[in-house]
């Protein structure tokens, strides 16, 4: 079992309180062979956030840049990121209570769902959703997480294929239709598949700039925070975790805005 499924049972000790989500997921989902970094949704109160430290601190972990791993900030959408090495090897391991793109309405869904996995991990609608960045290698991960969805409707949400688009309307008629008004795309099936491709890379490039200005908004607001952060690593090197993590809340208090305005901050 690799570091970040042992972490992820480490975290989840006595309570469910983390899913694994990004890369670490489409591994899990066997649609990438390995992942360099852990990434996890938590649950947004004070005993996840200070067990999630503890086990961090267990394995000598420390922050590297972002936001502190407290409620204020999550709440807001922040992410906190730390690393440790174990066995040679640098773990770099991510969290966040808010994921974009996923309302809370679905995170309530999500954490239910989630109660009886051995190994929590985001199912593909929702894990196509967090892989909507401004990665163009994402895009190909929506695409075959699609093909793993099984219902041809969340197929036609969520396929990156013109082809299967195609095959997927004729094999379900009059569904496409019915969603054209979540994805606008769909209503040009009927011209074929190269008009079909080009609405689908302008839907790609329309969804990179939206997470591209939504990153602008958190990277503007946190300007002050960004150039004060080498001072606190070097203020917090050495310590432990825990002790580390009072100073960094504390020099984030008054720097690094808790929220972010909604229209800025969510793609």
């Amino acid at each position: 079992m690799n570091i970040y499924l042992r972490l992820t049972r480490e975290f989840n000790e006595g309570r469910l309180r983390a899913i694994i989500c990004s890369g670490q997921a489409v591994v899990l989902h066997r649609l990438a062979i390995m992942s360099k970094d852990g990434d996890w949704i938590l649950r947004e109160d004070d005993e996840t956030l200070r067990h999630v430290l503890s086990v961090l601190e267990a394995h000598g972990a420390r922050y590297r840049y972002g936001a502190p791993l407290e409620a204020r900030w999550m709440r807001g959408g922040w992410s906190s990121h730390f690393e440790f090495r174990e066995d040679g090897l640098r773990v770099r391991a991510d969290f966040f209570t808010r994921p974009p793109r996923i309302s809370q309405a679905d995170l309530t869904r999500i954490w239910n769902e989630q109660r009886a996995r051995d190994i929590p991990f985001l199912d593909p609608p929702e894990l196509a959703e967090m892989k909507k960045t401004n990665r163009e290698r994402d895009y190909a991960v929506i695409g075959e997480l699609a093909r793993l969805m099984n219902r041809p409707e969340l197929e036609l949400l969520y396929s990156r294929s013109a082809r299967d688009l195609i095959r997927l309307s004729r094999e379900h008629p009059g569904v496409s239709e019915r969603l054209t008004e979540a994805r606008p795309l769909l209503a040009f099936i009927s011209q074929g598949r190269e008009r079909l491709e080009q609405e689908l890379d302008a839907e790609r490039r329309r969804l990179i700039r939206l997470n591209e200005a939504r990153l602008k908004a958190y990277g503007d607001a946190a300007a002050d925070w960004y150039a004060l952060w080498p001072s606190v690593a070097v203020e917090t090197a050495g310590l432990s975790l825990l002790e580390a993590h009072e100073i960094v809340v504390s020099r984030a208090e008054g720097v690094l805005p808790t929220t972010i305005e909604p229209s800025k901050g969510r793609a």
